[in-house]
């Protein structure tokens, strides 16, 4: 039975203090990301601090569904990062606590805030993202004359388009202006022509004043008493200046909520379902319908017969029947009439399917949509979970707390995330991958990564060992640590100089028939170091031997020798023989030539680098006995 321990209470409570900063700083950053997308709706449309502020809050709990797991991944990594820096974890499961009894009551804590996301998103969300799609879009539509972007056609100002070639942002100077004007339909619209211009809005802020300098006036003139089928008469003006008024208030108006009521984000799960049946009940009839015109139109023999169809199978498998032949007879005015008729079909047929395609596709984005949209609110919630047992067991194992390591490991994580999901996402909108596959990837993803590092976590892993890798990174590149030996504060056993410098004078000669006899400058030979291995035991030897007199001599108390003991390179004691340590490895090397051939100068570059060291080994053996024996003459006096 689970029972709350007050070790759960002290985690939760440091997770809830920084799941509370890191959710405040997610949320703002996610809103700064998502404000970039619309600051050229904001800037310059004096708009009030109320409209201002009412488009920051629904912003800001559009976010909130989004920032939570981010949240809970960067708060799960400080928390146990610094509980593993402090070493308060290694304590825990010195009491026997294991690393998962340790996790239930955040993981507890993260299922509450999971949920509080799914009500959030089924509830709150849709009604905010709803009034945001409304404030956007009025907001679009106040101070056109700020909005007219270059080289495309505007259609912000009521019953009109306008076309700006080049736009002077310093004077507000419009050039090469054509404008389309349409008021109810084709035979009164205006077509204006202007080299120049200049947008502004009145006074009271009720119309447009558009003036227009050097151009010309199309304008067809409507009359009752032509038909439709009739010509229509138009007037043709050049101008010097014109100045037109277009009725357009510039106060803040908000659109008709009716207007983006289609959007599957603004809908709770309830809703989807009830209107993803309606459209899939409406588009279904639709293809039915075009089925059935399918048949009667495109497949007029499935209407036949039965014995209509064996009729024309018996005809067509007849000898005398050849379509080639039946054309070589037509005439060549009758071939061309045919061949017209058959182009015209054809064409008119793809047409229509294209429209019916047209028609479909779009019914079958919308119903994709609210797949899309019903998924997402499971999707976000369950990503909660899967970012906890990312970052804690991770913030266990790197067990480096504060806000540097863990920021950057969940920047990247988060990034992963991202580039899953929105490929996931993208791909499903658009129908090239089925709507589960698509929003499945991240999960699919990420869920067996999190069972993975949790596992390695409970069993104290080092596959995330950071100096693991790093000295691993260092053999393969054949960079070693250098010496850091002080003086001790409390020295228990005395150096034994008098055996140490006897040590160091036969490592001396030993040191100096190794080079002669094994004639390190030369280049190794090739068939020996991959084919016919042979240890080098005196160079382990000598290595082994050196530190035993490291440590016996890091004792001392004397400065000098203290200083040449940091002088001691660290051998490397295989490098120089073979590249790897089994032969099958080695045999495989050389047969891949280019990797055999830089592994084969790899191993001369330690040989050299091996007599380069003997020499500095000799050289410090040198200047620690003369030191020694100075030390000995010391103590028998």
């Amino acid at each position: 039975m689970f029972r709350i321990r007050k070790l759960d209470i002290f985690i939760i409570k440091q997770f809830g203090t920084l799941f509370v900063g890191t959710f405040i700083v997610s949320l703002f950053v996610l809103m700064m990301q998502f404000l970039w997308q619309y600051v050229d709706e904001l800037i310059g449309k004096g708009l009030s601090l109320d409209v201002l502020g009412e488009f920051f809050w629904y912003m800001s709990l559009m976010m909130v569904p989004e920032a939570l797991p981010l949240a809970v991944l960067l708060s799960s990594l400080i928390t146990f990062g610094n509980l593993g820096e402090s070493s308060e974890l290694t304590a825990i499961k010195a009491a026997g606590i294991s690393l998962i009894k340790a996790f239930r009551g955040v993981i507890i804590f993260t299922f509450f805030i999971a949920l509080v996301s799914f009500f959030f998103q089924d509830t709150i969300g849709p009604n905010a993202k709803k009034h945001f799609n409304q404030l956007l879009n009025s907001m679009k539509q106040k101070n056109p004359e700020l909005e007219i972007p270059e080289g495309v056609f505007y259609d912000g100002i009521p019953d009109t388009n306008l076309y700006v070639e080049k736009r002077d942002l310093k004077t507000g100077r419009l050039y090469n202006i054509m404008i389309y004007r349409m008021t109810d339909s084709y035979e009164d619209q205006a077509i204006i022509l202007a080299d120049s211009g200049l947008l502004q809005s009145t006074a009271e802020k009720k119309h447009l004043v558009l003036n227009l300098w050097n151009g010309e006036w199309f304008e067809n003139m409507r009359s009752q008493e032509f038909g439709s089928s009739a010509s229509v008469p138009y007037r043709r003006e050049s101008f010097v200046h014109k100045k037109l008024v277009i009725d357009f208030s510039d106060e803040f108006n908000r659109i008709d909520m009716s207007r983006i009521s289609d959007d599957a984000r603004t809908k709770s799960i309830a809703k989807i379902r009830h209107d993803k049946d309606s459209l899939v009940q409406v588009f279904d009839s639709v293809g039915n319908a075009y089925y059935q015109d399918a048949r009667q139109v495109l497949y007029p023999v499935l209407q036949l017969k039965k014995s209509d169809l064996v009729k024309a199978k018996t005809l067509a498998s007849t000898k005398n029947f050849d379509l080639d032949t039946l054309y070589n007879k037509m005439t060549p005015e009758e071939r061309r009439q045919t061949i017209e008729r058959a182009l015209i079909n054809s064409q008119q047929t793809v047409s229509d399917l294209d429209f019916k395609s047209m028609i479909t596709s779009d019914g079958d984005k919308m119903i994709r949509m609210h797949d899309i949209a019903e998924i997402n609110k499971y999707l976000l919630s369950l990503t909660c979970l899967i970012f906890f047992f990312i970052g804690a067991p991770l913030g266990a194992i790197i067990r480096k707390g504060g806000l540097g390591v863990p920021i950057i490991i969940s920047v990247f994580v988060f990034i992963i995330y991202y580039i899953l999901n929105n490929t996931g996402y993208r791909m499903s909108r658009q129908g090239d991958w089925a709507v589960w596959f698509g929003r499945g990837l991240s999960p699919a993803i990420l869920i067996p990564t999190a069972i993975f590092i949790t596992y390695k976590a409970n069993k104290d892993s080092a596959v995330f060992n950071i100096d693991m890798y790093r000295n691993l990174a260092m053999r393969i590149l054949g960079l070693r640590i250098k010496r850091s030996i002080s003086s001790k504060e409390v020295i228990i056993n005395a150096p034994k100089y008098a055996v140490d410098a006897t040590m160091l004078k036969e490592m001396n000669a030993d040191i100096v028939a190794y080079v002669q006899k094994s004639n390190l400058k030369s280049p190794p030979n090739f068939i020996r170091t991959f084919f016919k291995y042979q240890p080098d035991h005196e160079i382990e030897q000598l290595s082994n031997n050196l530190e035993t007199i490291i440590d016996d001599l890091s004792n001392t108390r004397n400065k000098l020798i203290l200083s040449e003991l940091n002088k001691y390179p660290v051998l490397i004691t295989k490098a120089h023989t073979r590249p790897f340590e089994y032969k099958w490895l080695n045999i495989a090397a050389a047969i891949i030539l280019p990797v055999g051939l830089f592994l084969y100068f790899r191993m001369w570059g330690f040989r050299l680098r091996l007599y380069r060291d003997l020499k500095i080994i000799k050289q410090t053996n040198d200047n620690i006995i003369e030191e020694s024996e100075k030390i000995i003459a010391k103590q028998k006096q």
